[in-house]
């Protein structure tokens, strides 16, 4: 579903619209663009709190949530442009060029009173990452001078990322921007702009909309709970048990 459409009338704005008896004077386009934003950060938090093996992102970035860095000499802190709501794999690179994964460590779980960076001091092959901030983590040992691995591109790190926002403008017919998530619940999103204004205007109609919000994200919540990265299922024959 397209996010506006002055002319065909089926986007996600006019739907709400229609949801509302509003206009784009009653409810301007920059304040459902707001709330739509808002909207589907939440719907993405659904996502990513549901999604099984198959790793969801916004398909409307044209970009894999991966970034890669040139590992530093005794550093042990990285960041990073995106901010990460998830981490799902860090990698460096060998001196051969060949990524290889390090493991998670948290400083906080550890019941050593040691600080990493003692336990570490020697510079030398990462073995594990310690996530410190929304776009940073600290890896440990910090790396050599390209003895045991390569600095160049030398960090990967694969991570899950918040929904790409819509663009807010006042004007222009059609915006054919699509929510990145399955399009057969985009509809949910013109109910969840819809119930802050009828809060306000129609409250007879909140209740109603809410309900219908819980069933469509159910329902969303269900698929990508159950969808699985390249596996293909198969029949198989369940042993029967002789006595």
């Amino acid at each position: 579903m397209q996010f506006y459409n002055a002319t065909t009338k089926r986007a996600i704005c006019q739907k709400t619209d229609r949801l509302c008896d509003s206009n784009d004077t009653s409810f301007p386009r920059l304040a459902k663009t707001a709330e739509a934003n808002d909207s589907n950060e939440l719907i993405a938090a659904w996502i990513l709190g549901a999604d099984g093996t198959w790793q969801w992102d916004d398909s409307n970035y044209d970009d894999l949530p991966i970034g890669t860095q040139t590992l530093v000499e005794s550093q042990n802190n990285y960041s990073f442009n995106d901010k990460f709501l998830e981490i799902d794999q860090v990698e460096i690179m060998d001196s051969n060029g060949k990524y290889f994964i390090i493991r998670p460590i948290d400083e906080q779980d550890r019941k050593s009173t040691i600080p990493l960076e003692e336990i570490y001091s020697d510079n030398g092959r990462p073995v594990f990452y310690d996530k410190i901030a929304d776009d940073t983590i600290a890896i440990y040992p910090a790396p050599d001078a390209g003895v045991t691995v390569t600095l160049i591109k030398g960090i990967k790190i694969k991570f899950r990322r918040t929904t790409k926002a819509f663009t807010a403008v006042a004007t222009t017919a059609i915006d054919t921007t699509e929510p990145g998530f399955i399009s057969s619940y985009h509809q949910i999103l013109p109910y969840m702009m819809a119930v802050p204004y009828c809060m306000k205007y129609k409250k007879d109609r909140v209740g109603l909309y809410e309900k219908r919000i819980e069933e469509l994200k159910q329902g969303l919540i269900d698929i990508y709970a159950r969808r699985e990265m390249d596996k293909r299922k198969q029949i198989t024959n369940n042993p029967i048990a002789f006595r």
